[in-house]
């Protein structure tokens, strides 16, 4: 019985830590939401939180693929369906408090540099990362889910009811007076039919990978996996800028087409990485430290200049906090391979 009660607390423990992280790494600490409106985890903890657990839940087993197709469905869910920041003239004109370069809106409005960027960063900093540093933090069982269906119906309805909550805010009532805005009937059935399509991929089309594929090639050491994802991850953030900073004289398609070639490139080197028979927690938590470090930084550009001073210092001081209990996370995986090397 003693032994059930912890294995449920251990359970809760990690449950809890996702539901927190996941709207942290993604909101707080790339600082769209601030001190001044920490209010708004509490929708946030159970719309990425959330997700990221039905997630996990349904793709472990299947591969990080899975997964982070699983996050790409649900940021399209995110930027057409729910928040629909990418298709909402009201939301881009906000956003930098002027208009986008027209070239870079497509049709139903789209703002397609800017879709391309959530679509990455809101599969890769609100899921896969989350979901990799939790099971980093606690490594027991970290192949097996965590909730079972009970769990998932119970996830899936606080997920679905403030999603549909921040919906009704974006959409009808308006993230300002006279801002309402909803997405065409059509771009919503071809989002769904999309995220439908990815969903079908995860968990029925993809093959389910093999623990002994694994190649002899050796993986980058950890400190250098971290300087080259966050080479890789910095320059990304400007795709949610560019059609603000851009001439009209550059092509869309070239800026499109360059962030997909890097996003594929950065695709397949970590999988190339990972495919490695020395790939190990300490990679792991590396590839997260570098990613986690471009993200905060772009932030301080991206939402700095509309941050009040306290604000803006509510950043600055929550980022070295997430740095140093990374640095005591890293250190806590040197001494569990220290123990296991024993």
């Amino acid at each position: 019985m003693e032994s059930a009660k912890l294995s449920a607390r251990q359970r809760m423990a990690r449950i809890t830590t996702l539901l927190a992280i996941a709207p942290l790494i993604a909101e707080v600490l790339f600082g769209s939401t601030h001190l001044s409106m920490l209010y708004l985890l509490v929708p946030q903890i159970f719309i990425y939180g959330g997700a990221a657990l039905i997630i996990r839940t349904l793709a472990r087993g299947r591969g990080w693929s899975a997964i982070l197709i699983l996050g790409i469905a649900f940021a399209i869910a995110e930027e057409c369906i729910i928040l629909q920041t990418s298709v909402s003239p009201p939301y881009q004109h906000l956003l930098f408090g002027s208009a986008p370069n027209q070239d870079y809106l497509g049709e139903f409005g789209i703002n397609w540099a800017y879709l391309l960027w959530a679509l990455v960063y809101e599969s890769i900093w609100a899921i896969v990362l989350p979901i990799q540093i939790t099971e980093l933090i606690f490594p027991d069982q970290r192949e097996e889910p965590w909730i079972g269906r009970r769990g998932l119906v119970v996830a899936a309805v606080f997920f679905l009811l403030p999603s549909y909550g921040v919906w009704y805010t974006f959409t009808q009532a308006g993230i300002a007076p006279g801002l309402a805005y909803e997405a065409p009937f059509p771009l919503l059935l071809i989002a769904l039919a999309i995220i439908g399509g990815l969903v079908v991929l995860a968990l029925v089309r993809l093959p389910t990978p093999r623990s002994e594929a694994k190649n002899i090639h050796p993986a980058p050491r950890p400190w250098l996996v971290g300087l080259i994802t966050f080479f890789l991850s910095l320059p990304w953030f400007s795709l949610a800028i560019l059609p603000y900073i851009v001439p009209a004289t550059v092509p869309t398609t070239i800026s499109i087409m360059i962030g997909l070639i890097w996003a594929a490139i950065s695709f397949l080197l970590v999988r190339h990485w990972s495919s490695s028979s020395t790939w190990h927690d300490a990679h792991r938590l590396a590839l997260s430290f570098g990613a986690l470090i471009a993200s905060m930084l772009a932030g301080f550009v991206i939402n700095g200049p509309a941050l009040s001073p306290f604000d803006l210092m509510g950043k600055a001081v929550i980022n070295v906090i997430a740095i140093l209990l990374l640095v005591y996370l890293a250190c806590k995986i040197r001494r569990r391979a220290t123990i296991v090397d024993a």
